[in-house]
């Protein structure tokens, strides 16, 4: 018999001791647990607009977090040396939800205003990130995602309320290239809508030459994010070749800033991210 993880629409059918998708899941005694619960990897004191913020807190520090584990395969990835880990390749510290939020508040004389979660797919380690969230809200700080937006309906609905602010990447404004991914771009649109208006929300596009770097495509992703409010932040990052991309160039600051160009026929505030 197989258990159904809920948490993201790959609707992993794991049977007992098997890890899913995201390798950070598994299926033990019939339940699906977190294999990285408090597994933190990474953690470090950034500031708000390395995340990317532009129109959240600006100035401010954040205390930013990650684990291991990705529900997407993106060959691109920044940061797949922990992404695509697992709970073996892993190299990390274990850290209780009380530990990481009293820290949190420790640094808040250093301009700390809570915890990100974020360096890999923070929703993958659902619980820890849930219980995290509720214990910086308890001492009055803020939680802030970075995610890529893969994720069910009900789990994202749970979160919401102890999130202040998310950065969502919007990988592409393509099904096909979703796919390609792992996952789907109707999953990722409902994440966006639904965030809007519970906390504040900007939205990522990193741009890959050859993939997501047309001008329709452009045109068509930032004319459907202002039907939903044309005050949301997009920032248009360049890619740098790595992980599976190392042979690709690094895409042109000219091509990010027609595609800026395009983006500012919709959107009153587009970004120019690492160029």
């Amino acid at each position: 018999m197989k258990t159904i993880c809920k948490l993201c629409p790959h609707a992993c059918a794991l049977s007992e001791g098997q890890t899913g998708f995201c390798r950070a899941r598994k299926c033990v005694g019939g339940k699906i647990i977190s294999l990285n619960y408090g597994r933190i990897t990474s953690l470090a004191l950034d500031p708000i607009e390395k995340k990317p913020f532009a129109h959240y807190l600006p100035g401010s520090k954040v205390l930013s977090v990650g684990s291991f584990g990705c529900n997407l395969s993106c060959p691109f990835c920044q940061n797949y040396k922990i992404s695509m880990a697992d709970e073996k390749s892993a190299v990390s510290a274990t850290v209780k939800p009380e530990e990481l939020a009293s820290q949190a508040l420790r640094l808040v004389h250093q301009g700390n205003i809570g915890l990100a979660y974020t360096y890999n797919e923070p929703f993958v380690g659902f619980e820890y990130v849930l219980d995290c969230c509720r214990l910086v809200k308890q001492r009055h700080m803020n939680n802030i995602l970075v995610t890529n937006g893969y994720i069910n309906l009900d789990p994202l609905m749970r979160i919401l309320p102890y999130v202040d602010a998310m950065n969502i990447d919007l990988k592409c404004f393509s099904d096909e290239y979703y796919k390609k991914l792992g996952g789907d771009l109707e999953t990722v649109k409902n994440t966006i809508r639904l965030s809007h208006g519970r906390c504040h929300v900007e939205i990522t596009t990193l741009i890959i030459p050859g993939e997501n770097d047309s001008e329709t495509e452009m045109d068509d992703l930032a004319g459907w994010l202002a039907g939903i409010d044309k005050e949301i932040p997009l920032h248009l990052s360049r890619f740098f070749p790595q992980y599976k991309y190392t042979g690709r160039i690094a895409t042109p600051v000219a091509d990010i800033e027609r595609l800026v160009d395009i983006a500012k026929k919709h959107l009153k505030y587009v970004y120019k991210g690492n160029c």
